[in-house]
């Protein structure tokens, strides 16, 4: 049963950490066409409940780290997506 459990612990902070990545390119991707943070904030609360944004430069590339508490599990998970500023 614990091995059960541990499996099912480990699926769900896999399938938390792709949805994590996934809003963090969304959330680069927002911010580098120039619409505002309030934006990709919500898109990133629509992929990941309770995601919290923050966006830095690195020379030509627009970044957003997007980091969010497991319900279940005792951990935060984030993810760092970059995508060049003024892109389509």
């Amino acid at each position: 049963m614990l091995v059960l459990a541990l499996c099912m612990w480990g699926l769900q902070a896999t399938v938390l950490q792709v949805r994590v990545t996934d809003a963090a390119a969304d959330a680069a991707r927002t911010l580098a066409r120039g619409d505002s943070m309030s934006l990709a904030r919500s898109r990133a609360a629509t992929l990941v409940d309770g995601a919290q944004v923050s966006s830095s430069h690195s020379g030509d590339f627009v970044c957003a780290t997007v980091s969010t508490r497991s319900a279940v599990l005792p951990i935060t998970v984030s993810a760092r997506g970059c995508a060049l500023a003024g892109g389509l």
